[in-house]
């Protein structure tokens, strides 16, 4: 079973940066595609990026040309970087790990001053 921890969180200003981390345990990291998701107040979650074991990503509308998702699986970890931070990206944001169902982090807070 695979488990993960996020880290980097933390309370940054409109137009600063941050870059989250996902550890992974597990021995098969690196064929697993991997994801990032939110979740805002009063709003459902939603994913933010996501990225292949072959590296292929994908990101939601909203942070494109702001945010990159990038893996190591020397190291099982994922990251996050966000750039140009704007107030509405504050949320709760989890790691996801695709198996036969998404297995999911505890979750690392992000909160953007205005």
């Amino acid at each position: 079973q695979v488990q993960l921890v996020e880290s980097g969180g933390g309370l940054v200003q409109a137009g600063g940066s941050l870059r989250l981390s996902c550890a992974a345990s597990g021995r098969t990291f690196s064929n697993k595609t991997m994801a990032w998701f939110r979740r805002a107040p009063g709003k459902q979650r939603e994913l933010v990026a996501g990225i292949t074991s072959g590296g292929l990503t994908n990101y939601a509308d909203s942070v494109k040309g702001r945010f990159t998702i990038s893996r190591d699986n020397a190291k099982n970890t994922v990251y996050l970087q966000m750039n140009s931070l704007k107030p509405e990206d504050t949320a709760v944001y989890y790691c996801a790990a695709a198996t036969t169902q998404w297995v999911w982090g505890q979750g690392t807070q992000v909160t953007v001053s205005s």
